[in-house]
């Protein structure tokens, strides 16, 4: 079994930080990438930011220069440093990660989500 664990959430006023992690556990073989998505209400999962397993990222538009994704290979963990919060960013934030068990079936996993809320 594979798991992913997030943490880091809560209330961060506009222009805040906010640090997010994801940590993956169990029967690990390789993980691949890793991202994290967000769901505010009433609109669809969107990709925030993702990490390949060779540190190459991609962001969405709207975040860049502000988020930044990261991820600790001896940990098996990614972390999204979240600044300059802005009320928009408020969603529930989920990790994503392709990841090959160690008997060899690979396929994405998810977390079960951080509700981040930006607000004064």
């Amino acid at each position: 079994q594979v798991q992913l664990v997030e943490s880091g959430g809560g209330l961060v006023q506009p222009g805040g930080s906010l640090r997010l992690s994801c940590a993956a556990s169990g029967s690990i073989s390789t993980i691949y990438t890793m991202g994290w998505y967000r769901q505010a209400p009433g609109k669809q999962r969107e990709l925030v930011a993702a990490i390949s397993g060779g540190g190459s990222t991609n962001y969405a538009d709207s975040v860049k220069g502000r988020f930044t994704i990261s991820r600790d290979n001896a940990k098996n963990t990614v972390y999204l440093q979240m600044n300059s919060a802005k009320p928009e960013d408020t969603a529930v934030f989920y990790c994503n990660a392709d990841i090959m068990s160690r008997n060899s079936f690979r396929r994405p996993y998810w977390g079960q989500g951080t509700q981040v809320t930006v607000s004064s």
